[in-house]
């Protein structure tokens, strides 16, 4: 399935490729390759690696990912997202977590995808999403104050330890570095888009940061040597992986999983909106499994697909795959012919990069769209995961999200409206449906909501007093969802009316829910007969019945 998933991709991709269509990919291959240069670099740094980690993973997951998306626009490598997580990985574990971790979530990502479970990935909250976010933007940001400021503060379990940690003292900031990071700050903001698009600013303050350093011959801290290969000296084998201490990884390699499907999906669907093209979630995820169960073996951090390097490629009019191949090969080049300079580049100036990406990461639209409205339970929910991201760890802070804006959603649809009426006679005469009008104890119920375990309280609340009831109709064409507390809650409303000589019918059940009863016997039970398409049909049949009762 996955084969011939990708062989129709690659079909569909390709189908009438021209030479005009090859230079509009190794134009946008180039531009993203000048994109993604100094985030690599950034963010091999910030994950507690190397810029040369950083580096070999943009390549590789450009080659490989690349050639294996979901979709033509999607661009993979490092992000900042999962260096705010890999950095703690190496804090507690060393190199040998984020390879291990990296591993275990690729082989994860593969199932999930090779099982079709990716529109799964999609039922995490919006509001959680964004706090979540926003938090491993305060993450990334607090984590490069101390290169920006040229000092060495000691390591913390979070951010927020960290951050408290700069309030008290001891250290003292270095002009030098603090210069450099600023000049890359003042670059990234004040460079017009329009320029930007042709070079971009995160480069260009790269280069004048280097430069300043160079010449006034300061001592800021640099990248130092990046070795001229994609395999790289500190590396996973299956001779340094720690079989023993596999069960200490499920945490982390969950955080990396969720995170991974999470932002290449959201990648995707960006590259969607901007493109018209869809997204193959399962083969999206494929790619991204193999990919990372590969990288680690170079030396590489664990990658998943980048919206900015992506919308930079669908911008500068990039039509295929093609387009993540040429930005590999381009970083390719560069790792040979630019090492001399990038071992050059001080590492305030990637902090700097670094703090203007973590301040863009933030989705912003969605976050004054939110507090804007005064949304309060998407506010608590981005609120409380912001909060937890930097307090806990990342594994809790999805949990709690995801549980807090669960708790919240079934709180929201629990509610099932539901609306006793005697019967009309007269509009029902209006209506041109002749009843003898003497039958007095035909109700009729209309449900709307969905009649499930949250809701059931209010179901056997509404029908307490049904002692002068002989018949009563459930009007469910509002109701498509039935689960099997819903149906038990019918089946011990039909008890209670069948003791007193009564009977339930039914009128506009949703095929969901008529399938649903059917699988519990609700239907065989209570009897087809009692089955209606409209509640009036239902109301004639009943006083037909029922007036034996009056």
């Amino acid at each position: 399935m996955p084969r011939r998933n990708l062989a129709r991709l690659y079909k569909d991709e390709f189908a009438g490729y021209s030479l005009a269509k090859f230079q509009q990919d190794l134009l946008a291959g180039l531009t993203v390759a000048a994109v993604a240069l100094p985030l690599a670099l950034a963010f091999g740094v910030a994950s507690g690696a190397s810029a040369a980690a950083g580096l070999v993973t943009a390549i590789l997951a450009g080659l490989i990912i690349g050639a294996l998306a979901g979709a033509p626009f999607q661009i993979s490598g490092p992000t900042g997202a999962m260096s705010a997580v890999l950095i703690v990985l190496v804090q507690r574990y060393g190199l040998e977590g984020i390879w291990m971790a990296g591993l275990l979530s690729g082989v994860v990502l593969l199932i999930i995808g090779l099982l079709r479970l990716g529109r799964f990935i999609a039922f995490i909250p919006a509001p959680v999403i964004s706090g979540f976010t926003s938090g491993i933007a305060l993450i990334i940001f607090i984590g490069q104050i101390d290169n920006f400021l040229g000092i060495k503060t000691p390591g913390t379990e979070t951010a927020a330890q960290k951050f408290l940690g700069y309030f008290q003292g001891g250290f003292t900031p270095d002009f030098h570095t603090l210069i450099l990071g600023l000049v890359v700050i003042g670059t990234m903001v004040l460079w017009p888009a329009k320029w930007n698009a042709r070079f971009p600013a995160s480069l260009l303050g790269i280069i004048l940061a280097t430069l300043l350093n160079w010449t006034l011959h300061w001592s800021a801290p640099m990248i130092g040597a990046i070795p001229q290969t994609l395999l790289l000296q500190d590396r996973l084998n299956f001779a340094n992986i720690p079989w023993s201490h596999l069960s200490e990884f499920i945490a982390p390699t969950l955080t990396i999983t969720a995170l991974g499907a999470v932002e290449s999906l959201l990648c995707g669907a960006v590259g969607s909106n901007m493109t018209g093209v869809r997204l193959q979630a399962n083969q999206e995820l494929i790619g991204q499994g193999i990919g990372n169960m590969l990288i680690p073996f170079f030396g590489g951090v664990p990658a998943t697909a980048a919206i900015a390097r992506s919308s930079v490629g669908i911008k500068s009019g990039g039509q295929t795959r093609l387009v993540s191949i040429i930005h590999a090969v381009g970083l390719l080049l560069s790792m040979f012919l630019l090492t001399p300079f990038m071992e050059r580049i001080p590492l305030a100036a990637l902090a700097g990069v670094l703090m203007v990406t973590a301040v863009r990461m933030n989705e912003w639209d969605a976050i004054t769209f939110i507090f804007g409205k005064r949304f309060k339970t998407d506010m608590i929910a981005f609120s409380i995961t912001m909060l937890a991201t930097i307090v806990l760890d990342l594994t809790q802070a999805i949990l709690i999200g995801s549980f807090l804006a669960g708790a919240v959603f079934l709180n929201k649809i629990a509610s099932i409206d539901i609306e006793v009426q005697e019967v009309d006679t007269d509009r029902l005469k209006q209506r041109g449906i002749e009843t003898t009008g003497q039958c007095k104890h035909v109700r009729v119920a209309f449900l709307t909501g969905p009649l499930f375990f949250a809701a059931t309280g209010q179901f056997n609340e509404a029908f307490q007093n049904l002692t002068d009831t002989h018949a009563l109709i459930l009007s469910m064409r509002g109701v498509s969802l039935v689960d099997t507390a819903g149906i038990e809650a019918i089946h011990r409303l039909h008890e209670r009316l069948h003791k007193q000589g009564g009977t339930l019918m039914f009128a506009g059940v949703h095929d969901n829910a008529r399938q649903m009863m059917e699988r519990g016997g609700l239907v065989k039970h209570i009897g087809e007969e009692n089955f209606f398409w409209s509640s009036d049909q239902a109301i004639v049949e009943a006083e037909k019945r029922g007036c034996k009762f009056c």
